[in-house]
């Protein structure tokens, strides 16, 4: 595991203690089982309880921080919480997280799976910066994504874009006002709305907030990746995070299923400007077992139904589904 603190255990700070005191317990937890094996009991010949798996995931703040251990979360907004609780950080000042690297990488950005020996890198809000951009042409070249925990983000800067020429605006900025109207907690299909809907010809104000940076992470801005150059998890299983019900450690995705995601999200983006793994994830599992693009329009009705899909955006997912699960990608 990397950065790991085994062995340091000699002149620890209060703050490392307390983030790395779930080892102890789990040392002190394994001493009490040999104890208990080496004493002879009636109950011996017994086949012993079944203990449940205890997921337990290594955390460091991205800028720079000792190692945090987390488990026991089910879903984005959980995990959040408990890495705010780790660092005595508020969960809010968490802006995403990337899984086996420091740095503002898109590709790498933490979605609805975690693998099991992932390493969980949390980037917390930095400088405030406030921007005034003329809208000479109908799109931006923004593509939003959320962090599920009220935080929308910047994912992408199309090359040669409006706003690619505007250097201050960066990939990982997280977007807080328009025009002064808030939009902490709003999701990123409505902040991407906020910006389709600005009328051209205008000039709109855009209050911005930069992740933390440690000074090595000082480079050149990053237009973003594409998440088909990436992948969201390491290992044989992996945790898939659900916005609804618990949190179940599962097989990894086939390639199949993998590339249907990857296509839906490129959907998302196509349609509504914005990015979700967990979103696609999500409407790829609404697909299965369905016969024709009537039955999954219902299944999405029933499961996403506040995002009032368009019939054209519904029928191209389907489409899309039917090819990745016929290997025409």
């Amino acid at each position: 595991m990397p950065l790991g603190l085994r062995g340091k255990k000699k002149d620890k700070s209060k703050e490392t203690s307390a983030l790395v005191e779930a080892e102890a317990t789990v040392a002190g937890r394994r001493g009490d089982e040999d104890a208990a094996a080496a004493a002879p009991t009636a109950a011996a010949a017994s086949p012993p309880p079944e203990v449940p798996i205890r997921l337990l995931f290594h955390t460091q703040l991205a800028h720079g921080s000792p190692t945090g251990r987390v488990e026991g979360f089910a879903s984005v907004r959980e995990l959040y919480a408990k890495i705010a609780a780790a660092f005595r950080i508020a969960p809010t000042e968490i802006m995403f997280c990337t899984l086996n690297t420091h740095k503002i990488d898109m590709d790498k950005l933490l979605g609805v799976q975690i693998g099991l020996e992932d390493f969980i890198f949390a980037h917390v809000k930095g400088v405030k910066k406030e921007v005034e951009v003329f809208k000479s042409e109908d799109s931006l070249g923004l593509t939003i994504t959320d962090n599920g925990n009220g935080c929308a983000f910047i994912k992408r800067i199309k090359a040669g874009s409006l706003i690619d020429q505007i250097k201050v605006i960066c990939v990982g900025d997280h977007i807080e006002s328009i025009n002064g109207k808030s939009v902490v907690g709003c999701r990123h299909y409505e902040v991407a709305k906020n910006l389709k809907d600005l009328e051209k010809g205008q000039t709109f104000t855009l209050k911005l907030i930069e992740p933390l940076k440690s000074f090595d992470m000082i480079e050149p801005r990053s237009k973003g990746g594409s998440f088909a150059e990436g992948k969201i998890t390491r290992g044989k299983e992996t945790l898939r995070l659900r916005s609804k019900g618990p949190a179940t450690v599962e097989e990894m995705p086939s390639d199949i299923e993998e590339k249907a995601v990857k296509k839906v999200d490129d959907l998302l983006e196509m349609y509504m400007g914005i990015r979700d793994l967990e979103l696609a994830a999500t409407m790829v599992e609404a697909g299965k077992g369905k016969n024709n693009p009537d039955e999954f329009a219902v299944a999405l009705d029933e499961s996403l139904g506040d995002f009032a899909f368009p019939d054209e955006f519904v029928f191209d997912v389907w489409g899309a589904i039917g090819d990745a699960m016929q290997g025409r990608y």
